[in-house]
């Protein structure tokens, strides 16, 4: 039980029971949901065992199981952020599943009821984990596999091509690429996955180009499905002209739904891919999607009865059923204010994966009939008396130019502790990555960790950001550096003013895009004096060296849209770049950096660190061995929240952890 008094302590050096073991434990979150037969399987995180990701199954009554041991790993890198990595029926031994595996990339069959090991169905690629998969769908008919298939065709991150393919389900192209029968010309960049019409004689599929982002202009295709099961009749139904289509289903009456964000919104229409009439099925302001940042994403489902169970919000995402014959949208009641884009339906039944303020992600059941809901899986518990977790303010601060900027607000909160008289609580600027992306109001316990150290934080949805239109998302077209970093000063800044942030014990941290925010941040005249510190995890801290062949080619040229094309952006680095302007920081900052990322490659912070070395500010690098684009491993997560703790009580003046951290000059 908390204590009933309440003892005055600097903030920052308030005893928390929410420790770093605490936050490695609840890092991640259930993902691709999906159904075999009746039953509802996903993914789990496992930062215990290497951030492996675990497949799960929940059999009828409700027990669940790890279905293969460590260290199969269900888990791709398409695009290299991944994708959906499994797909599930029952054949007449039982479940039979597909998934990808994270250490080779091939696709494996296995049986679990019948036992034994998983069996390879794809041969390695011509370079190491080169020929990868997403998105499966088990084709019966033609005894196949069909999925999404990324090959290497170079050492090059940019010698790449896609297609959807076909791969036999009896292993005869385990050792044998020829055997693969691909289904599509591979004329796109990217596709996403398949999407049979239930009887089989038709697919669809969304197609893209650079220098397009999904979320700048895709395309919607289909094609007839032959009795070989060729493709034939491809032809664009939807799409293109600066519109973005994020998912697209088949409805019962074989129209396909779709998400466009052709009215500024992302929202739902039809079309009927015969007479391509088509018009929208629920027009509002409300987002019914997000940035596909990784395949398979699902933010509807639609239901054998014609009716949609759809993900949808403006700056939030509830989950709603929209009513075919009432033509209207009826919120599920529940707890959850965030629902994730991994929708499953299975009979009358919807699946999702949902949150709060007060609870972490957690499988839900939706009864569509009823309307009533309940956890049926990784159900929230509370390791700590909630009553240190964060509540959300949620605010709308006024920006340059009298912009609004939404954020989310933490204040420090501890039972037992209350600020000195007259002290204001530091605070840090949490920037979410993308940046074409979105923070939640959900608990997430390391933002706990340091709110109920004394340490508020204020996690900004600065321009640029998804979830509040494509007006409000387009705000940083040609504008980053610019308008990212504006919108979090002026966050900073009015918290200051307001009384409710000690203005001169302010930090920013970001990881990735977030990173090259709080890194740009430190260097740039918009955000000049606001920053007392920084920790900038995994970041891109030069544009130039953050393109081509520099990056991975799914955001190879994601910067011709964030910073403008070819013929400007030397100019522009030279302007707003971390390392062009190094001279400029003057706060000490933490770096904290995978070594296997191929996304934002090592490469950048080590040449921060050349334009820094014997300037007299102090800093820290730290890297970790085994990690990718994120931090994964228990022992990872629980260092970079320790250094970081360490970085705020030197700079700001507390009794901080018993942690080791060496500032160099």
């Amino acid at each position: 039980m908390v204590a009933q008094a309440v003892e005055p302590a600097p903030y920052g050096a308030w005893k928390s029971p929410i420790t770093v073991e605490t936050v490695a434990a609840s890092d991640g979150r259930p993902a691709h949901l999906g159904a075999v037969g009746d039953e509802l399987w996903w993914t789990e995180p496992r930062p215990g065992e290497g951030g492996r990701r675990a497949l799960v199954r929940r059999r009828e009554g409700g027990a669940t199981e790890s279905v293969l041991p460590a260290p199969w790993n269900v888990r791709n890198r398409v695009h290299e952020y991944g994708g959906h990595p499994w797909a599930g029926v029952v054949g007449a031994n039982g479940p039979l599943v597909v998934f990808t595996d994270f250490a080779d990339q091939r696709l494996y069959r296995f049986e679990p009821d019948r036992g034994g090991e998983p069996v390879p169905l794809t041969p390695p690629g011509s370079v190491p984990s080169g020929l990868r998969w997403c998105e499966p769908v088990i084709v019966e008919e033609f005894g196949e596999v069909w999925a999404v298939m990324e090959e290497f065709t170079g050492e090059r991150p940019t010698e790449v091509r896609r297609s959807l393919a076909a791969v036999p389900l009896d292993g005869s192209a385990a050792g044998d690429r020829a055997a693969i029968r691909e289904l599509t010309d591979g004329s796109h960049r990217f596709v996403t996955g398949p999407k049979l019409l239930p009887t089989g004689s038709a697919v669809a599929w969304l197609a893209w180009d650079h220098p397009h982002m999904p979320w700048d202009e895709t395309q919607l295709w289909w094609a007839t499905v032959t009795e070989d099961g060729a493709l034939e009749h491809a032809r664009k139904v939807a799409g293109g002209d600066g519109e973005s289509i994020a998912q697209a289903e088949w409805a019962a009456d074989a129209s396909l739904l779709f998400v466009s964000d052709r009215s500024g919104w992302w929202n739902l229409h039809w079309v009927d891919v015969y007479d391509n009439e088509t018009g929208p099925v629920h027009a509002t302001e409300q987002e019914f999607a997000g940035p596909m940042w990784t395949l398979g994403s699902r933010w509807f489902q639609p239901l054998a009865g014609g009716d949609i169970a759809a993900v949808h919000g403006k700056g939030e995402s509830r989950l709603g059923i929209f009513d075919a014959w009432e033509r209207r949208m009826n919120p599920v009641a529940g707890p959850w204010t965030d629902w994730a884009s991994g929708l499953c339906a299975i009979g009358d039944r919807v699946y999702g994966i949902a949150a709060s303020a007060g609870s972490g992600y957690e499988v839900v059941e939706v009864d569509t009939g009823s309307g009533t809901a309940r956890v049926v899986a990784a159900a929230h518990a509370d390791e700590v008396d909630p009553a240190y977790y964060p509540v959300p303010e949620h605010r709308t601060f006024p920006g340059p130019g009298g912009r609004e900027v939404h954020a989310h607000v933490y204040p420090p909160r501890n039972p037992e502790y209350e600020g000195p008289e007259g002290e204001l609580p530091p605070y840090a600027v949490w920037v979410h990555g993308g940046p074409t992306s979105n923070v939640r109001a959900v608990l997430d316990m390391e933002l706990a960790y340091f709110t109920s150290r004394g340490i508020g934080v204020v996690e900004v949805n600065y321009g640029g950001s998804t979830g509040y239109g494509r007006e409000y998302r387009e705000r940083l077209r040609e504008q980053w550096g610019v308008v990212d970093v504006e919108d979090c000063a002026a966050v900073a800044r009015a918290l200051a003013a307001e009384g409710s942030a000690d203005p001169a014990r302010i930090a920013i941290r970001g990881g990735s895009a977030g990173g090259w925010t709080a890194a740009a941040s430190l260097t740039s005249p918009a955000a000049e004096g606001v920053y007392a510190c920084a920790t900038i995890k995994y970041p891109i801290l030069d544009l130039v060296g953050w393109t081509g062949d520099e990056t991975h080619d799914f955001e190879s040229q994601y910067i011709t849209g964030l910073v403008g094309p070819p013929e400007v952006l030397h100019e522009r680095n030279r302007e707003r770049s971390p390392v062009a302007n190094a001279d400029r920081i003057a706060a000490p900052f933490l770096l904290l950096q995978g070594l296997e990322d191929v996304i934002c490659l090592p490469a950048q912070c080590e040449a921060l660190l050349e334009h820094v070395a014997g300037s007299g500010v102090p800093h820290a690098y730290r890297t970790y061995a085994g990690e990718q684009h994120g931090f994964r491993q228990a022992s990872t997560i629980m260092d970079a929240v320790l250094a970081e703790h360490a970085l705020y009580a030197r700079v700001f003046g507390f009794e901080g952890p018993d942690h080791e951290l060496e500032l160099t000059t």
